[in-house]
């Protein structure tokens, strides 16, 4: 059996297979608490546009006419504005936010 010519180093203890000695940085969650709070707004949105949807045929006693008119307007024009502005505004949004970090002020001035 041939000999390898590269030795198995023994670990030392607080490294893992891959470190050689210097500190690995841990991964840190991108978003903050404000993130999860414009995402929740959203989510509220969205629930509140799919619940005035949802109201839109209160009357089924005539099929002919339920399948032709809508009789509650909140349900043709808020609930759709309300929809898009979760899904394509606050979700977005929520997800996207940061921040600002102070900007270090110039004293070579």
């Amino acid at each position: 059996m041939a000999k390898t010519k590269y030795k198995k180093r023994s670990k030392k203890a607080g490294q893992t297979a891959g470190t050689s000695g210097k500190q690995r940085s841990q991964w840190k969650f991108p978003l903050q608490k404000e993130n999860g709070l414009i995402i929740l707004a959203g989510a509220v949105v969205i629930i509140i546009g799919y619940a005035l949807m949802g109201t839109a045929i209160s009357d089924p006693s005539n099929v002919a006419e339920y399948l032709e008119t809508w009789n509650n307007p909140m349900a043709v024009t808020v609930a759709p504005v309300l929809l898009v502005i979760g899904y394509c505004v606050l979700v977005p949004l929520g997800l996207m936010w940061r921040k600002r970090q102070p900007e270090a002020a110039d004293t070579a001035q």
